[in-house]
């Protein structure tokens, strides 16, 4: 009887996983070490996969400056879960498959030389749902920031709350969402990456709370399903319902950007709402940082006080005759610093103002100080009558000319 050997030719759609990946969009084939260079975006049409938290964080941060925190917290099984598998179990293999402790990632970093706070999320791990150690995770990331305050820039990839943690688990919703609060509160920048997907309870707490919210193109983002959605209303929903494209033109996002502009998209944003100080010059004379060691911005002023303002004001008793008295600031009494002098006579005929002189100002002495009294030039015009306490004086009479011409 002849044996039958079992045949080891591969089907026609089996690809070795490690080698190449087939793009869901265009269906292309794709070398999988040329695809992760471009960063997992399709060449032919542009799709972009989903990034894992490693991957994502190497292409924001600058190499080598990513510093995580808390690697050490995983999730505990509060209610003992069990449905086909233990919780313990989903997640003992979900660290397996991805090397991670459960499903975000937070630290410190740089991007292009700014500092920042980071927190990554990765849909490998059981979808990316937020439990007890996600959602501390985004909030400890948030206290970061706002006690050094540094931006903080959060990726999103999740698909909403962890079930197997119950109530533990949408109490992340309030806690983050306070947590990012207090951060808008304070004045510190908070930038929102959303990822393929964003759903569920993540979108409905930190994830949309972002100063700038920022999505990659054609990513899932919405709190329930199309089909859930379309099932509650009972309606037909629009082309593109819950894409990021649908969003932007309705205003829910800010920015639709490629994967490969996502970094330099950051950078620029950073800049616009972070100011970084400029590097003090070190070669200035005398020690002098700014080379102006002489250089005082208000002493302008008491140097114009010294010219327009001398020592004393000369009043007189009521304004009657000379005198000097100190000018004092109203309200208080308290001398408010001399001036100089300043005569003040007022005439006794207004009408004098008519015929008299214009007398010219003498000149100053040549060796007289700044700090002694000059005397001035007497008024031109008289002080307004109503000012003067003495009596006007009588006009003499008007003379007639006829009779001083003598006659023949």
């Amino acid at each position: 009887m002849p044996i039958k050997l079992p045949s080891f030719r591969p089907r026609r759609d089996a690809h070795p996983p490690d080698l190449w990946t087939k793009c869901p969009s265009c269906g292309e084939m794709l070398f999988n070490k040329q695809l992760d260079k471009v960063l997992r975006v399709c060449p032919s049409c542009g799709h972009h996969f989903r990034l894992s938290a490693e991957a994502r964080i190497a292409m924001l941060l600058d190499h080598g400056s990513f510093a995580e925190r808390d690697a050490g917290l995983e999730s505990e099984d509060p209610l003992g879960f069990v449905d086909q598998k233990t919780y313990r179990d989903r997640v003992a293999a979900a660290q397996l498959a991805t090397g991670m402790r459960d499903a975000a990632v937070w630290g410190t970093g740089a991007i292009d030389g700014r500092p920042v706070v980071v927190c990554v999320m990765d849909f490998g791990f059981m979808g990316g749902s937020m439990g007890a150690v996600v959602g501390e995770k985004v909030t400890r990331a948030a206290e970061e920031a706002l006690a050094t305050r540094v931006p903080l820039v959060v990726a999103s990839a999740s698909g909403g709350a962890r079930m197997q943690e119950g109530t533990l688990s949408l109490m992340q919703l309030a806690k983050t969402v306070a947590a990012i609060e207090r951060l808008r509160a304070a004045g510190v920048p908070f930038l929102s990456i959303l990822s393929d997907p964003t759903t569920g309870g993540v979108f409905a707490s930190f994830a949309v709370l972002g100063d700038i919210n920022v999505a990659e193109p054609n990513a899932l983002i919405g709190f329930a399903g199309a089909r859930v959605s379309a099932g509650t209303i009972a309606q037909e929903l629009p082309a593109g319902f819950q894409r990021s494209e649908f969003l932007f033109e309705h205003g829910f996002l800010d920015r639709v950007v490629d994967r490969p502009e996502l970094r330099s998209e950051i950078s620029a944003l950073l800049r616009f709402l972070v100011a970084r100080p400029l590097p003090v010059p070190l070669d200035g004379p005398d020690g002098d940082p700014l080379g102006l060691p002489s250089f005082r911005p208000l002493s302008f002023l008491s140097n114009l006080a010294e010219r327009v303002l001398p020592n004393e004001v000369e009043t007189g008793d009521a304004g009657n005759g000379p005198g000097t008295e100190p000018a004092t600031a109203p309200g208080n009494g308290h001398a408010a610093g001399a001036i100089g002098p300043r005569p003040l006579r007022a005439r006794s005929d207004p009408s004098d103002a008519l015929s008299a002189p214009v007398v010219p100002a003498a000149p100053a002495a040549a060796s007289a100080s700044r700090d002694e009294p000059v005397e001035a030039p007497e008024p031109t015009l008289p002080l307004d009558p109503a000012f003067s306490t003495d009596p006007p004086a009588v006009p003499e009479p008007v003379r007639d000319v006829a009779e001083e011409i003598p006659h023949g």
